[in-house]
């Protein structure tokens, strides 16, 4: 006999069960930090299952290629960007300090998403190509504006906020402030001989911009607020 006379036989092992909800998650994850470091054309993956823990034929089933992978990533970054946007209540929020909480989420968010800053940069030198594909994303981004609207109009009304503020403008500033000295962050600590990145500095640059922010939302005092219209666009010399 091969077993030891009295001894029961070791019980087989149950295969894993299969947890595709899991599966999928741990591609999207190791996608995002391959996206994010190699930007898609140099990104493989090959790299990403290994790194997720399975097999590319996982990857096709759950993605169908490459392209639809990398798009799935960006709707993800981008999803979580606009969770914390939201979450201020634009209907019982004190207008201008609503606004500023915006802008804090804003500025949170790029500080402690680096994959977010990288993949915005890789997909504006690709001219959005892989973006402009994901209908999720154009119905993520709506809310933001809306919110940003209705804080303005209420504040405006309430004479907190100055008067005839675009949405969209005042958001692409709020993001400007908060990204520029985070994305160029290296070379400008180079340029200037000043680590960009400590913490110190962040926190200090954030209470100037935030106050930048503060200071232009508020009406002004002692006269007529000065005409937002457009600056002339300047002729093209000949």
């Amino acid at each position: 006999m091969s077993l030891e006379e009295g001894k029961a036989p070791p019980e087989e092992e149950a295969p894993p069960r299969r947890d595709p909800l899991r599966t999928r998650t741990r591609l999207l994850e190791a996608a995002i930090e391959e996206f994010s470091a190699q930007g898609f054309h140099g990104a493989r993956t090959e790299r990403i299952v290994r790194q997720a823990g399975t097999n590319i034929r996982m990857l096709y089933h759950y993605f169908g290629s490459k392209d639809e992978l990398y798009v799935a990533v960006l709707e993800v970054v981008l999803g979580e960007l606009r969770h914390d946007e939201l979450r201020i209540d634009p209907e019982t929020a004190e207008p201008l300090p609503g606004l500023l909480h915006v802008f804090d989420y804003v500025d949170g968010h790029f500080g402690s998403h680096p994959a977010l800053r990288k993949l915005l940069a890789f997909e504006n030198l690709n001219e959005a190509r892989h973006l402009v594909r994901s209908e999720r994303i154009l119905t993520l981004s709506s809310p933001v504006l809306s919110l940003i609207g209705r804080l303005l109009a209420r504040g405006e009304a309430q004479g907190q906020v100055r008067a005839g503020l675009d949405p969209l403008h005042l958001y692409v500033a709020m993001v400007s402030l908060a990204y520029y000295g985070r994305a160029h962050a290296f070379t400008l600590s180079h340029i200037f001989g000043q680590d960009l990145h400590a913490g110190g500095w962040q926190r200090s640059h954030l209470a100037m911009t935030r106050e930048m922010v503060a200071s232009f939302l508020r009406p002004a005092t002692g006269g007529a607020e000065p005409a937002l219209s457009a600056p002339r666009a300047r002729r093209s010399p000949r």
